[in-house]
């Protein structure tokens, strides 16, 4: 079963983020495996993240390489909500 993962930390910039993201692309997991989708919003530094993962495992690979360039970065992501996605309707 998928799951939606939702963070919400305390600050994150757009600038902050483009770095993760930069970082992300340079260690190979800019387009991790089992992640189906992939949202960011917000405005100011109050930026969210949204994703859809195809399994736990998936994500907590992923998180293996994320958590230590968060900290490289100096983001707190938090702790997530995660739940079970329920339905999907693309487009």
């Amino acid at each position: 079963m998928a799951l939606g993962i939702y963070f919400n930390p305390a600050s994150m910039s757009a600038k902050q983020y483009d770095d993760v993201i930069k970082r992300l692309d340079a260690a190979g997991a800019g387009k991790p495996a089992g992640r189906l989708y992939h949202a960011c919003f917000g405005s100011g530094d109050k930026l969210q993240v949204f994703d859809v993962w195809e399994s736990q495992q998936a994500f907590d690979k992923f998180g293996e390489t994320l958590m230590p360039i968060l900290q490289q970065v100096g983001l707190d992501a938090g702790q997530p909500m995660v739940e079970q996605v329920h339905n999907l309707i693309p487009g």
